[in-house]
């Protein structure tokens, strides 16, 4: 059901918040160890040190922070990468974007020896940057300029491209596979709040940037002309489009690996609710992206229980089949 008036937005963005607060206090209070609100509030206003108030504070607050954090940021990025490349199915894994992160930070790791939380970081910023330009020259080159088919194509090629480096590099040093590769599926398991911490300040810009462009983006998607005859500086807005992309993807790759379909699901789903108003497309992101990760994230917790599925399992099960009805419906309207 869409919403039409200025003040439903307002009480839906109001309700999206209120729901990704209690999906955040539902993944601190549910998993493996049993707890309660009466132990979360002690943990905070008595602590003990106690193991379940240390799950609490060390585990799944952490947890349901960084979810929250890192589902807003890939929704957002995706919900950018699809105004400003025209294609309903882009997103930073699809593009590649994820995948040329993960392969400069599974290289740093493997190749240098690097350990270091802030270096991933700015190696993920870097790895996103470079495929994000890579795929904008591919998507270029040739008759017509770029276009929605041939930057999906670009794209695509890019990811499976890092995609085999990545693996080629695994193969090469085994002896890392199996801590290489439970990052590589995606997860928020384990993640310290440190992790956030330092990803804050590039998230911030990021969906600053992001909630800025809207009503440019909402001038952009009807048509280049158009935008410039507006006197819209449409190499401005794209640039600064590709530098919010480029801070929420790379920061979400480094602090939780290639989680996928967020970027691509998310921003339909809102399109869905509040239509292709970028002023609204780009907050509703951020909470709805927030509140579906976090229950894939709690989901994963009961599936193979004690065991864990890593998030980005559940993500791609959940995503797949949207994918597909995504792809569907736009090959019967062509």
């Amino acid at each position: 059901m869409k919403i039409y008036t200025h003040q439903g937005k307002w009480l839906a963005l109001i309700i999206s918040i209120f729901v990704l607060i209690l999906c955040m206090l539902g993944s601190v209070l549910l998993g493996y160890t049993d707890t309660s609100i009466h132990t979360a509030i002690q943990a905070f206003s008595h602590p003990t040190g106690v193991f379940d108030q240390l799950v609490i504070t060390e585990v799944r607050l952490p947890r349901a922070l960084i979810g929250a954090a890192i589902g807003g940021a890939l929704a957002v990025a995706g919900a950018l990468m699809q105004a400003l490349t025209r294609n309903p199915m882009a997103s930073p894994d699809f593009i590649g974007v994820n995948a040329g992160a993960s392969f400069f930070i599974v290289a740093a790791m493997m190749l240098f020896s690097v350990t270091s939380l802030e270096a991933f970081l700015w190696i993920g910023l870097v790895g996103s940057a470079v495929t994000s330009l890579a795929v904008y020259l591919l998507g270029s080159v040739g008759s017509g300029g770029l276009s929605p088919l041939k930057i999906t194509l670009a794209g695509a090629a890019t990811a499976m491209l890092f995609a085999s480096m990545t693996q080629g590099l695994l193969v090469l040093d085994e002896s890392a596979l199996d801590q290489v590769m439970f990052w590589l599926a995606g997860s928020i398991e384990g993640r310290k709040l440190e992790l956030l911490q330092l990803v804050v300040p590039y998230l911030t810009i990021g969906f600053l940037i992001a909630l800025f462009l809207g009503k440019s983006i909402n001038v952009l998607q009807m048509g280049e002309d158009v935008a410039t005859g507006l006197g819209q500086k449409t190499w401005l807005v794209k640039l600064l489009g590709l530098v919010s992309i480029v801070l929420l993807a790379g920061s979400a790759v480094s602090v939780a690996g290639p989680i996928s379909f967020i970027g691509v699901m998310v921003p339909h789903i809102v399109k869905g609710l509040v239509g292709n108003d970028y002023r609204w497309l780009v907050p509703f992101s951020i909470t709805i992206g927030g509140i579906v990760l976090v229950l894939a994230d709690l989901a994963a917790r009961f599936v193979m229980m004690p065991e864990e599925v890593p998030v980005g399992v559940m993500t791609a099960l959940i995503g797949i089949p949207f994918f597909l009805a995504v792809a569907r419906r736009g090959v019967g309207k062509a």
